[in-house]
């Protein structure tokens, strides 16, 4: 549905997006993960043609971004990081101020903002001036926004930035029931919210492309796939960590901070047998004081700092 060639990005001579290539299918929830200055939101702006690149290619469905920006526009819904709200308006007026604008027929106005109001959960709001709205709330008015021309292609830049735990998953079941008939793009700093919310992310560092796939995909391809966690008492450091180096499948010995003559360590193992009954026998046979041992599968917060960590 939307094929993004290419593309390349420049302010001045910063490059902000730097020659990535991707693909999204129809009905897919995306989730485009980054630190900050990543080029996430310079990506979504070329995609909803509020930017053009400076060099590359960006089609949606039949269109390109060049020949075509209002017929793409008119495909896409597109919330900002600061929704664009009105916030002396009351939500209803606001919606409906935003219904003649996009040029929505009189008579199918009202009955557009009642599913709206009901989808994201406005019903009780619809009558208050914007202003006097909780965060979580002004994001609710700001999906609806976007949803209101029911567009195939909803774009959400930090759609939960700034919002307390109950609010991020209220925002989140909306996005998922929006996904459930819409194709989603979505930037996040919340790794929990990609992991939860959609079915493929993409994560960026310094306008490149640096991994592409399911959360759970992600994780498997990776080269270390768990931790294991060991506390030993007793022992010198050096000696465990010449034990289990030898071991086949630990790419890593890591110490931690070591704590009442008891070293801590984490071992990075890579995809594919459980090595722990190897190294539980290593432990028996040298007789060593165990006081933790356990696996910790790995995290898509653990891939993500990683792959965007400096050098």
């Amino acid at each position: 549905m939307i094929k993004v060639e290419d593309l390349t990005k420049y302010y001045g001579n910063l490059c902000a997006v730097d020659h990535i290539s991707f693909e999204i299918r129809k009905g897919e929830i995306l989730g485009l993960l980054g630190p900050n200055g990543a080029g996430k939101s310079t990506t979504l702006r070329i995609l909803t043609c509020f930017f053009q690149p400076t060099s590359g290619n960006v089609s949606v469905k039949d269109y390109n971004i060049y020949d075509h920006p209002l017929e793409i526009k008119g495909l896409i819904g597109y919330l900002p990081e600061t929704a664009p709200l009105y916030h002396e308006m009351l939500v209803y007026d606001y919606l409906r101020y935003v219904a003649d604008v996009r040029g929505f027929p009189k008579e199918k106005q009202l009955p557009r903002i009642k599913e709206i109001s009901s989808l994201c959960g406005l019903q009780d709001v619809m009558h208050r001036s914007v202003n006097e709205l909780s965060r979580g709330y002004k994001q609710r008015v700001g999906i609806g926004h976007a949803m209101l021309s029911d567009p195939e292609i909803l774009v959400l830049d930090e759609p939960t930035a700034g919002l307390d735990p109950n609010q991020i998953v209220e925002i989140r079941n909306i996005i998922k029931e929006i996904g459930k008939e819409k194709t989603i793009i979505l930037s996040t700093h919340i790794l929990s919210e990609a992991e939860a919310t959609c079915d493929r992310v993409l994560i960026i560092n310094k306008g490149k492309i640096v991994a592409d796939g399911s959360t759970e995909s992600l994780k498997e391809e990776s080269d270390s796939a768990y931790d294991i966690h060991l506390s030993l008492q007793g022992v010198e450091y050096k000696e465990v960590e010449q034990a289990f180096s030898s071991v086949t499948g630990i790419r890593k010995v890591s110490r931690g901070e070591d704590m009442d003559h008891t070293v801590n360590l984490v071992l990075s193992c890579s995809a594919g047998e459980d090595i722990r009954s190897d190294l539980y026998q290593i432990i028996k046979q040298k007789d060593w004081s165990l006081l933790e041992f356990h696996r910790e599968s790995r995290t898509l917060e653990n891939l993500f700092r990683e792959l965007t960590k400096e050098g």
